[in-house]
C-alpha cells in the first residue's frame, strides 16, 4: 500500500508544473476573451469594432498584449515541461495498480480538460497573430528561428502603429513616453490625429452623459406615469369595490392614534389657557370626531399610496434592467468613459474619493445613514420597520460590503494603480 501511495504522488508531481503552466495560460486566454465580451460585444479587439477613444483603446491594446504574452510564455513551458516527462514514466504510472483504474480514469479525464484548453489557447492567439506588431517583434528578437514569430513580425507593419511605451525594454517606461510624445509632436499628422481624438472622446462623453440621464430620468417617468395613470387607478378601484382596510399595519394605526390623541389633549390644553372659547364635552367630542375622520381618510390615501408604490417601483425596475439591456454599447461606452475619469484623478484624489465612500458606507457612522435608509424605504413602500431586521441588516451588510472593497482595492486597485493604494493607506492612517 505504501508504495503503491507513492507511484500515485509521483505521478501526481509529475503532472503538476506543466499543468499550472497551462493553467496560468488558460486564464489568460479568459482574460482576452472577458475583455471581448465586456468591452466589444463579443467582437475582436480592434478600433473598428469600438468607439473608444485613442488613449482608452490604446490601453487595452496594451492589456491584451500583455495577456498574449503570459500566454506564449506559459505555452512554452508547458511544452518543455511535457516534453520533459519520459514516456516510460507516464507509462509506468498509468499502470500502477491493474485492478484499481481510477487513476487511468483521471488521466483521461485530464487529457480531455488539457485538449479543450488548448483548443480554446489556439483560438484566442490565432485571432490575435496581427494585432500583436510589439509583441511579434519582442518575440522576434528571442526567437530567430521560430517561423511563427517571422509571421507575426511580418503581417501587416503599417496598420498597427504601437507606441515605444508598450514594449518591454531595459528602459523605463516613463522614458519610453517622453520619446513617443516627442515623436507624435513632431509628426505632421500630429494635429489631424489629435483633432479626430478629440472628436471620439466629445462623441464617447455625450453618449455617456446623454445615458446617465437616460438611466435616472426614464425610471423616474415609468414610475410616475405607471403611478397616476395605469397602478393608481386599478389600485383605488380594487380597494374601494373591497372596503380595504385604513391602515396596512399596526405601525400606522399607532401613529394616527398618537396624532389623535397629542390633537385632544392639545385642545384641551388650548381651553385651560383661554387661547380656546370654552367647549362643553359634546362639542369637544365633535371636534375630535372631525379630526379622527381627516386622520383617517390621510391614512387612507396613504396606504393606497404606498400600494400604488410597490407596482410602480416594480415598473421603474423592469425599465431600468430593460434599458441595460438594450442598450449594451452605451453600457460599455459609460464604463470606458467611467474608467477615463477614474484612472485620471490623481493619487491624492483617488485616495480620497476612497476614503469618502467607505467612511460613507461602511465606516463607524454608517449604521445610522442605513438605519434611516431602511426605515424610509419601509415606509416608502407600506411595510413596518422591523428593527430586528434593520439591525440585522446593519450588523452584515457593511461587513460585506467592506470586505468586498477591501478585496477590490488589493485584487485590483493595487495592480492598476499601485501608488494611490500607498497614498491611501498614509491618508487613512
Amino acid at each position: 500500500m505504501q508504495l503503491r501511495a507513492f507511484f500515485r504522488n509521483a505521478g501526481q508531481w509529475l503532472f503538476k508544473s506543466p499543468n499550472q503552466s497551462l493553467e496560468q495560460a488558460y486564464e489568460a486566454a479568459l482574460a482576452i476573451k472577458k475583455i471581448e465580451d465586456d468591452y466589444f460585444d463579443g467582437k475582436p479587439i480592434a478600433q473598428a469594432n469600438s468607439d473608444y477613444g485613442e488613449s482608452a483603446y490604446r490601453y487595452i491594446q496594451g492589456e491584451v498584449e500583455r495577456h498574449i504574452l503570459l500566454v506564449k510564455q506559459r505555452m512554452e513551458s508547458f511544452e518543455a515541461d511535457r516534453s520533459s516527462l519520459s514516456q516510460s514514466r507516464q507509462m509506468e504510472v498509468q499502470s500502477y495498480d491493474a485492478q484499481q483504474d481510477e487513476y487511468t480514469l483521471d488521466l483521461i479525464d485530464q487529457s480531455a480538460i488539457i485538449f479543450k484548453k488548448l483548443t480554446f489557447i489556439d483560438e484566442i492567439l490565432g485571432r490575435y497573430d496581427q494585432f500583436m506588431g510589439p509583441l511579434a517583434t519582442l518575440e522576434s528578437s528571442t526567437s530567430d528561428s521560430s517561423p511563427n514569430s517571422k509571421k507575426v513580425g511580418a503581417d501587416k507593419p503599417g496598420k498597427e502603429r504601437a507606441g515605444l511605451a508598450a514594449r518591454s525594454g531595459v528602459l523605463p517606461r516613463s522614458i519610453l513616453r517622453t520619446v513617443d510624445r516627442v515623436k507624435q509632436d513632431l509628426d505632421p499628422k500630429a494635429e489631424v490625429d489629435v483633432i479626430k481624438s478629440f472628436r471620439k472622446s466629445q462623441g464617447k462623453t455625450k453618449i455617456a452623459v446623454r445615458f446617465v440621464l437616460l438611466l435616472v430620468i426614464v425610471p423616474l417617468l415609468t414610475q410616475q406615469l405607471s403611478k397616476h395613470f395605469i397602478v393608481g387607478p386599478a389600485v383605488n378601484y380594487i380597494r374601494q369595490s373591497n372596503q380595504a382596510e385604513v391602515f396596512l399595519n399596526t405601525e400606522m394605526e399607532e401613529e394616527a392614534l398618537h396624532e389623535l390623541q397629542r390633537f385632544e389633549e392639545r385642545l384641551r390644553f388650548e381651553v385651560i389657557l383661554g387661547k380656546v372659547a370654552a367647549l362643553s364635552e359634546t362639542e369637544l367630542e365633535e371636534r375630535v370626531l372631525d379630526k379622527a375622520l381627516e386622520i383617517e381618510q390621510a391614512y387612507r390615501e396613504r396606504s393606497a399610496a404606498s400600494v400604488q408604490n410597490v407596482f410602480s417601483d416594480i415598473f421603474a425596475v423592469l425599465a431600468f434592467v430593460v434599458l441595460l439591456k438594450s442598450c449594451k454599447r452605451q453600457v460599455a461606452t459609460l464604463k470606458a468613459f467611467i474608467d477615463e475619469i477614474v484612472y485620471g484623478l490623481s493619487d491624492s484624489a483617488k485616495a480620497f474619493i476612497i476614503i469618502l465612500f467607505t467612511d460613507m458606507f461602511v465606516g463607524f457612522h454608517s449604521p445610522h445613514g442605513w438605519e434611516v435608509i431602511l426605515e424610509s424605504l419601509s415606509r416608502h413602500l407600506g411595510f413596518p420597520a422591523n428593527r430586528e431586521f434593520i439591525f440585522l441588516f446593519i450588523a452584515t451588510f457593511p461587513v460585506i460590503l467592506d470586505t468586498v472593497f477591501k478585496y477590490w482595492i488589493f485584487r485590483y486597485l493595487n495592480r492598476i494603480s499601485p501608488s494611490a493604494v500607498a497614498t491611501y493607506k498614509n491618508m487613512n492612517e
